[in-house]
């Protein structure tokens, strides 16, 4: 197949404090007093001086190089500010590279931050035949996209409304139907998907697949793990603006998975320097510990057989909390929930000091993978987040070695097991 993108050592580099002051004039009168080397004029009294922060930069993307074939499915991952969207915005000619050669063989339908890509004086309507018109489509060609455009965005009543009025999820719903129907050749999609509800994402990766299978192009951002692994068959991780590693969708997001948790992969972490977590931080999370049946730490446990987790955390106020844990498979997806509440040990945490909790599954319920362990601390029956820590502990799960179970059932189609009685009456015999 042909490539249908080409990147070759782009760079995007943003320059710190190289802005307008609103006028002319005053842009002349800064430029002047900066030839004769005084300060900027227009700097307030214990301001830093504009001056100070020309020449500092930020580089968004350094040296990233790579090639698309037609009809593939790339999946792009990585933390926030690792320079994904812009890399997205470069491609769809949002904005420019600092140096570098982008080659791009045929339309583009781009579907990044709420905002982009619609007249918000528009209607609905009157935004569907403007991106037609941009990517260079006749009237007539548009006329026959629009009731299927309309009607997989479920936003009918509202197409002739200004698309200021929209609710976010009504904006994304238009735009990803508007990118997708109007037949580009490349599709590019951010993880602005996350603002519609999981019946419509699950219809645009449907769509996706779609346009992937029509010999189209698709480039796909997400924090979705379990997304990108469905759609994408390759996918790369982009870190401080390069490309760590590509290849293999499964095998890049293990890595990614994995990275910066070395130190947790023997089944003890401690969490006091942990960056992936959020909540008001009126309670901390300490450390965890994974624990076999014979109350050792470690992170290969048996289906059917004991797992318990144990972790330390602090609480700083005399506030009632609730206590939760989540455990995900290789992609991100949640596989189990568990929670305190519905423990039989009722555990109301009500005061100052530090706590530690131990959590019992008397048979885990999963099949053999691997997995990853979040941990949460919620405000009492309001589910505001305290302290949520993420990806904190990777797990193996194998078949017990006392296993007499038939191998009828492939564990990679389902997540879960549990044990069940089952009984059969005869209702009719030839015997």
């Amino acid at each position: 197949m042909s490539k249908v993108i080409s990147i070759e050592n782009l760079t995007k580099r943003y320059d710190l404090g190289v802005i307008g002051t609103g006028t002319l004039s005053r842009d002349l009168n800064r430029w002047w007093a900066r030839l004769r080397g005084k300060p900027d004029p227009y700097t307030r009294i214990g301001q830093q001086d504009h001056f100070e922060r020309i020449g500092e930069s930020i580089l968004a993307l350094d040296d990233v190089s790579f090639k698309v074939e037609q009809g593939e499915a790339l999946g792009i991952i990585g933390k926030n500010g690792a320079g994904k969207s812009t890399l997205l915005k470069i491609l769809s000619r949002v904005t420019a590279p600092t140096s570098g050669v982008v080659k791009v063989k045929g339309r583009i339908g781009s579907l990044l931050e709420v905002g982009t890509g619609f007249h918000p004086e528009l209607t609905g309507r009157e935004n569907v035949y403007l991106n037609g018109a941009i990517l260079g489509m006749r009237k007539e060609e548009v006329d026959r996209k629009f009731d299927e455009i309309v009607d997989f965005s479920g936003v009918e009543k509202f197409i002739d409304t200004p698309v200021k009025r929209y609710s976010s999820g009504m904006y994304v719903r238009l735009a990803f139907a508007v990118a997708a129907h109007l037949d580009p050749e490349i599709l590019v999609v951010d993880e602005v998907l996350a603002v519609g509800d999981a019946e419509f994402q699950k219809k645009c990766l449907g769509k996706m697949g779609d346009v992937a299978g029509e010999g189209r192009t698709v480039l796909f951002v997400s924090h979705n793990m379990n997304s990108i692994n469905t759609l994408c068959e390759k996918a790369f991780w982009i870190e401080n603006g390069s490309i760590k590693t590509r290849g293999e969708t499964s095998e890049v997001i293990s890595q990614y998975l994995d990275s910066g948790h070395s130190e947790s992969k023997n089944g003890f972490v401690d969490l006091e320097k942990w960056n992936n977590r959020y909540g008001d931080g009126q309670a901390k999370i300490l450390s965890a510990k994974l624990l076999n049946e014979e109350g050792k730490i470690n992170n290969k446990f048996y289906r059917t057989k004991p797992f318990k987790v144990d972790f330390v955390f602090t609480s700083n106020e005399n506030l009632k909390f609730d206590l939760s844990m989540a455990i995900k498979n290789a992609f991100g997806a949640n596989v189990l929930h568990l929670s305190a509440y519905d423990s039989p040990n009722k555990i109301h945490i009500s005061e100052k000091g530090q706590f530690d909790v131990e959590v019992l599954i008397p048979s885990l319920p999963l099949f053999k993978g691997e997995y990853r362990l979040d941990i949460g601390i919620h405000h009492h029956r309001r589910q505001v987040p305290v302290d949520v820590v993420k990806n904190i502990l990777k797990f193996i799960v194998e078949e017990p070695l006392d296993s007499n179970r038939p191998n009828v059932t492939k564990s990679e189609m389902f997540m879960a097991w549990a044990p069940s009685v089952w009984d059969c009456v005869i209702l009719e015999s030839d015997k």
